[in-house]
């Protein structure tokens, strides 16, 4: 699969078959995310796996956007590791997270899983029920795995603003 075939073939997974994702194939999504750009290289990204089924119905209490998928990760930053400018004092945390979150997506899809980027989330509640340190800030989830067979894109999965519109030269 070329890069442009993954980028276009990739889509929002709400609902996933009940086979489990190998441990290989994890590894390589995390490898992903591990490669990806952060402002000065800082690398906030920090990443929980609601392994245990403990933990996974945790989750469904928190939120209706688990959509049953096997694999759950909890998307966060280390305050530890953010990279804040020193011209306009904005933090690049959030940023470098969803960068992550894409790089892991990508490479997820190119292995034949699906994901969904879920924000419909209460960080705080999802800080408290997890027990997360003081410096962790939750930015949302990403679920994983198998495509059930009946698993479509969103009607307006390929509808995309022109070009022009998102796009300008001064």
């Amino acid at each position: 699969m070329t890069l442009n075939e993954i980028i276009k073939g990739r889509y929002s997974v709400r609902k996933y078959s009940s086979t489990p994702v190998e441990e290989e194939k994890i590894t390589a999504v995390l490898q992903a995310g591990r490669l990806a750009p952060t402002a000065k290289n800082s690398q906030p990204q920090l990443i929980y796996r609601l392994k245990t089924q403990e933990a996974k119905e945790k989750i469904k209490g928190l939120t209706a956007c688990h959509f049953n998928a096997p694999e759950i990760f909890i998307m966060c930053g280390n305050k530890e590791r953010e990279c804040i400018s020193t011209l306009s004092r904005h933090s690049f945390m959030e940023t470098d997270v969803a960068i992550v979150q894409t790089h892991m997506m990508l490479k997820a899809h190119e292995l034949g899983l699906g994901t969904c980027w879920v924000g419909r989330i209460n960080p705080p509640e999802v800080h408290k029920a997890y027990n997360l340190p003081d410096n962790v800030v939750v930015y949302g989830l990403l679920v994983m795995g198998y495509p059930a067979d009946d698993s479509e894109p969103n009607p307006r999965h390929n509808e995309r603003i022109e070009i022009d519109e998102f796009y300008k030269e001064l």
